[in-house]
């Protein structure tokens, strides 16, 4: 066995490794990326479409462009990558145990660890669709693969269930390359991808958006030969009567994607039921001193510019932990979800902290127009901040610069009102 001393160790070399192993390295400490995969990057290689980069290089961007502005980064700054690397445990004293081919078992030893593994998609699997197993059944993002990367097309005549963003894109890019989009069947009564999304890729190209509905059987033995759909009630079950069958080769799946959290439980990070991802405080670090959390793997982001900013905050903690700098943990003021709020992130702030300029990422549960986001604490209202619309398919995002409570308040509640227009 390899034994490998390190500063930092960033484990996965997708958009929220590449932005943390530059912060950290600028911050003055040594980072080590194990990624997977044969390439960095993550799944931006195969995302060529644009849009990437408007926040964080002001210029928009194709996947493979956004990636490479980073990759060139860590080439330039020296720093180690070790590719085709899986790594299989990490032990109670943080040591990471890795394999590769060349290299057999290794174990590294940091100071340090980020986690940065991102997400996967949810698969047939996981939402139960009756009918046979036939080929033809399809993740959007390994269609897109298919596509993007390998040059093939998975199909002629597809339906894509679920509105997720990676699901509308390759409605558009299936159409491009000369197949037929029959539907896009979505169980809410909203999508859930951007609204850009929704508006350039199906919209555009007049593609079938039925909310509210499900697919309730796959046809076909060898190949999907069909799909049933049916009508949804307001408990998401099919409505008797309203079935109808679309004739088609390939059925795609856009059903949501999974924070890859199984190092992160193996090891006892303490999870959110809500995001699958980390408990964290603002500086992202987790349950377990000297963890950090950033990514997909720890919420799902819509936008990749998001990602990188959360990349770039746990980068300098955790130089600022490798260097003893980071703020001794005194004690703990509990982010609460109020009305109409998903999940907030983080969780929970040191109280010390709470001075000091801090950000907030959440989702709502339902679309509203006109409201009011209220931080209170004790009934005193915080900060208040007004917007047109909120959309569960759009993170928000909102910054502090102080916020002052008394030394018996434990908890700030985040809520949702209407007024914002007022």
């Amino acid at each position: 066995m390899i034994e490998i001393d390190v500063d930092l160790a960033i484990i996965g070399g997708g958009p929220a490794g590449l932005a943390a192993a530059v912060t950290a390295k600028e911050a003055g400490v040594n980072p080590l990326i194990i990624e997977r995969d044969f390439e960095l990057g993550g799944i931006l290689p195969q995302c060529i479409h644009n849009g990437f980069g408007l926040h964080v290089f002001k210029e928009e961007l194709t996947g493979p462009e956004y990636a490479q502005r980073y990759i060139n980064q860590i080439h330039e700054l020296d720093i180690p990558v070790k590719l085709n690397t899986m790594v299989i445990d990490i032990t109670k004293d943080k040591h990471i145990i890795a394999l590769n081919k060349d290299e057999g078992v290794l174990k590294i030893i940091p100071k340090a660890i980020i986690l940065a593994m991102g997400c996967r998609e949810r698969t047939r699997g996981a939402i139960r669709i009756p009918g046979y197993r036939p080929s033809g059944v399809y993740t959007a993002g390994l269609a897109q693969r298919f596509v993007n990367i390998e040059g093939y097309m998975p199909g002629k005549e597809i339906v894509i269930l679920g509105s997720g963003d990676i699901g509308l894109i390759m409605a558009r890019r299936l159409t491009l390359e000369g197949a037929k989009v029959k539907a896009v069947v979505e169980i809410m009564p909203y999508t859930n991808g951007l609204v850009r999304n929704r508006v350039q890729c199906l919209e555009d190209f007049d593609i079938p958006l039925l909310l509210e509905h499900t697919v309730t059987k796959i046809h076909g033995e060898n190949r999907v030969e069909a799909v049933t759909i049916a009508q949804v009630d307001e408990h998401w079950k099919p409505i008797p009567g309203t079935e109808e069958i679309i004739e088609c080769d390939t059925l795609l799946l856009s059903v949501g994607l999974i924070p890859e959290n199984e190092l992160s439980n193996k090891i006892g990070v303490a999870l959110d039921p809500v995001t699958g991802g980390a408990i964290v405080d603002e500086n992202l670090e987790t349950s377990i001193e000297g963890i950090f959390s950033c990514g997909n793997v720890l919420q799902v982001h819509d936008l990749v510019d998001n990602v990188t900013q959360e990349a770039i905050n746990a980068g300098n903690n955790a130089a600022k932990y490798i260097k003893q700098k980071l703020k001794e943990k005194k004690e703990l003021v509990k982010t609460k979800a109020g009305r109409n709020i998903g999940y907030i992130v983080p969780q929970h702030i040191n109280r010390k902290s709470l001075s000091q300029p801090l950000i907030f990422f959440m989702r709502v549960k339902k679309p509203e127009n006109d409201v009011l986001i209220s931080l209170k604490a004790n009934g005193t209202i915080l900060k208040e901040l007004k917007k047109k619309f909120v959309r569960p398919s759009e993170m928000i995002e909102l910054k502090t610069r102080t916020l002052e409570i008394g030394p018996d308040i434990n908890e700030i509640i985040f809520e949702i009102s209407p007024g914002g227009d007022n």
